[in-house]
């Protein structure tokens, strides 16, 4: 989905996301996925350009692997001087977290760049999901 490169993108973002998968995902996981989700898009509305058109790329699959269903979500933005990275935050700091959220529900994360900007993936190991016979593409 195109969200507008602004704070409400993040919440069109996770309500769709949340709307999707809710009948397929338990209600733990669903949580830690809008706040991954949430994260993501709030990172690139505060640190990245936008896309053309002034807005990001969000996506999230359902993948079914060897060991069970895989959840991907991905935000794309125009890219930033500065990639993404943990950066130390003091305890008393306002911000600093996202990230360190992220690493710690997701299985693992990462950043791809091309020639139009960078996307920030976060991705889930085997699921438990509602629906084992579904998959989702956002």
């Amino acid at each position: 989905m195109v969200v507008p490169h602004h704070g409400t993108g993040a919440r069109l973002a996770r309500h769709r996301l949340a709307a999707e998968l809710a009948p397929i995902v338990t209600p733990a996981l669903l949580a830690d996925l809008v706040a991954v989700l949430a994260e993501l898009v709030g990172n690139a509305v505060r640190h990245a350009d936008p896309l053309p058109g002034g807005v990001i790329r969000v996506s999230w699959r359902l993948r079914t692997a060897h060991d069970g269903q895989r959840i991907l979500l991905r935000v794309t933005d125009g890219g930033a001087g500065v990639g993404p990275r943990i950066r130390p935050a003091d305890r008393d700091a306002a911000d600093g977290r996202g990230l360190h959220i992220v690493s710690g529900l997701a299985s693992r994360w990462g950043v791809e760049r091309d020639g139009l900007g960078q996307s920030v993936w976060a991705e889930f190991d085997p699921v438990p999901t509602t629906r084992p016979d579904l998959v989702v593409a956002g």
